[in-house]
């Protein structure tokens, strides 16, 4: 598979055939949801039930880590966590048909999360409690670790090779990457235990219905508690403060969480923007990203960026961010 690949040969027929296949019959359209990564449809199956089926895109994941995605969403469904796992069929949930690997799940919508609602700050700090307790019980295997130094060191320079990278801001670019690399090696950052995390805990993998639960394992990784913390702050330092509080309160319920590790939050913050970057960039062939973020191609889209890290280069020498003194 090239490493150019798109999804242009997955037609509807592809689809339907694969689904057929494991005796799945769809009895409505294929609506195609909001994924660039992967290609995910909802359906409606002879059974009355609605289900989403998504397409792993080639050569992303291996079989054995999609795998342990798998595994993770079964343990904590066995937990008694409101997460939806992947239907087994014949004892798999990793399913093939021709070159693409997929999944079907049952479909379950409910209302966005509400940053404004300390009910939903409590809730989340329940769940990710829960969820954490679960994932420290075993490691993966195959998943991957987060390292930020490491991760931006493989990633800095496969940027800079982008031929999407202004050539008149290639040494700025080159500069402002190896200074932010520079100041995190030197932070001497809090060790912390790697635990089994979701990994992308943003507002956009969350819905409630009656409760909080979270969608797309996709990015689940080995790392810090905070990963799966920090995305879901939003506000000024006190606003984040006090969700922080919240979060914690509830989250302590379950286990217990090191106060060192939200001094990660800021270089974890450079190492998603670089990552976000390379991204694009690596799927830039896909006539999706064109399409749907054509303003990466545009030299004030990089100008932003460049901003952007310069700005992180500041964050990243001030104090970072506390719960408050008289929490514990």
């Amino acid at each position: 598979m090239s490493a150019h690949f798109h999804f242009a040969q997955l037609q509807p027929e592809t689809l339907l055939d694969a689904l057929q296949s494991y005796r799945i019959l769809p009895d409505s359209g294929l609506l195609a949801l909001n994924s660039y990564e992967n290609r995910v449809y909802q359906f409606r199956a002879d059974d009355q039930q609605k289900y989403v089926v998504k397409f792993y895109r080639p050569e992303r994941w291996t079989a054995a880590q999609i795998d342990e995605e798998h595994q993770f969403c079964r343990d904590l469904q066995q937990a008694g966590l409101d997460i939806i796992a992947p239907l087994q069929f014949d004892g798999q949930s990793l399913l093939q048909y021709q070159h693409y690997s997929f999944a079907v799940f049952p479909s379950k919508g409910g209302r966005a999360f509400s940053a404004e609602q300390d009910e939903h700050w409590e809730q989340l700090g329940n769940l990710l409690g829960q969820i954490h307790q679960t994932g420290a019980g075993q490691a993966f295997r195959h998943r991957p670790q987060l390292n930020i130094a490491a991760d931006l060191q493989q990633a800095i320079p496969e940027l800079l090779r982008s031929p999407l990278l202004p050539a008149s801001l290639y040494e700025s670019f080159a500069l402002v990457t190896a200074e932010l690399l520079q100041s995190i090696r030197q932070l001497r950052l809090p060790e912390f235990k790697a635990i089994r995390l979701h990994g992308d805990c943003h507002a956009g993998n969350i819905l409630t219905d009656q409760r909080l639960f979270l969608l797309d394992f996709d990015d689940c990784l080995q790392g810090p508690a905070v990963q799966d913390w920090w995305m879901l702050l939003s506000g000024d330092e006190m606003e984040q403060r006090i969700q922080l509080e919240i979060l914690a309160e509830q989250y302590q319920n379950f286990t217990d969480f090191n106060q060192s590790e939200l001094a990660l939050i800021e270089p974890l913050r450079c190492r998603r923007q670089v990552l976000y970057m390379l991204w694009l960039a690596k799927r830039w062939a896909d006539p999706a990203f064109p399409l749907h973020f054509p303003w990466f191609a545009t030299e004030d889209y990089w100008r932003q960026q460049l901003e952007q890290l310069k700005l992180q280069q500041q964050r990243l020498q001030q104090p970072a961010i506390s719960l408050y003194p008289d929490y514990y």
